[in-house]
């Protein structure tokens, strides 16, 4: 099923232009499953009655050694399904993950093209609820969780008074949420040298604290003034989910029950125009 990926790009703070010699090589994607792990009727599956023999949601791998340059990356590749509810239910990191400058893209195919650049379609103002929880949590973080000794983290508090790598996560997320709302797009390397700044200890976390409050009153009137919806327009995403499938697969007409005869016939209009 990987084999059928769409869609690979380097995620972390190489998407977000903050990267350092040191920072971590973070994989993310989406594949297309075989059409009966999508449409598990076609196996002859009765929805509440028989188990789902075969499921697919994600395949995650970590600590692979890439052998030519001996970098080590952790991946995960999702099924098309579980990736665009996750992006429809605007988690940070999966919409980031279409978001991520061209340079962080390392593999796309012409499916993978058309959900990229259809990607707006996923924005919504629930974003102020899912990133700003996103950033609380990890400001609490930062006062609860202790690294385990000899790590990264560890060194990381001892030289700078706090874990500078959540700081970073918090600014990152609270900053998100603002361009989302307000301009309805989003740059993930607009806040680049603030966030390498915090990575190095350049702000105290008093001044973290004080930021993410001070944006997270910002968040009512932006949220209030945006021209987002205030949820995802599933109808919008659900085609463009059947779309990619039906160029995987083929015809899925007996996948799926279509409402009407007027609208089987404006899709096979669509289908010969497309190919004029």
């Amino acid at each position: 099923m990987v084999n059928d990926t769409q869609y690979e790009v380097l995620m972390g703070s190489y998407a977000y232009g903050s990267n350092t010699e040191n920072s971590d090589l973070d994989i993310y994607g989406f594949c297309i499953p075989s059409k009966e792990i999508v449409f598990p009727h076609l196996a002859g599956e009765i929805l509440g009655f028989d188990e789902q023999v075969k499921k697919f949601e994600q395949f995650t791998a970590s600590h692979i050694i890439n052998p030519s340059n001996n970098q080590e990356y952790d991946i995960t590749i999702y099924g098309i399904v579980k990736y665009f509810k996750l992006v429809m239910g605007n988690n940070p990191n999966m919409l980031d993950s279409l978001f991520v400058p061209d340079n962080c893209v390392k593999f796309i195919t012409k499916i993978g093209q058309e959900v990229r650049d259809n990607r707006k379609i996923f924005l919504s103002k629930h974003v102020k609820h899912t990133f700003t929880g996103y950033a609380y949590s990890q400001l609490h973080k930062i006062k609860i969780k202790t690294p385990d000794a000899g790590s990264k983290r560890l060194a990381d508090i001892e030289a700078h008074g706090y874990d500078t790598k959540f700081a970073a996560h918090v600014v990152r997320l609270i900053n998100e949420a603002e361009q989302i709302l307000s301009e309805g797009d989003l740059d993930l390397t607009r806040s680049a040298e603030m966030l390498k700044a915090i990575r190095r200890g350049e702000y105290s976390l008093e001044q973290i604290e004080d930021y993410f409050k001070a944006k997270d009153l910002l968040m009512e009137g932006l949220y209030d003034k945006s021209s987002l919806p205030y949820s995802p327009d599933s109808i919008k995403i659900k085609t463009l989910l059947l779309n990619c499938l039906e160029e995987f697969y083929g015809d899925i007409s007996n996948c799926i029950a279509v409402k009407d005869k007027y609208s089987q016939a404006i899709k096979d209009i669509s289908k010969i125009i497309g190919k004029l």
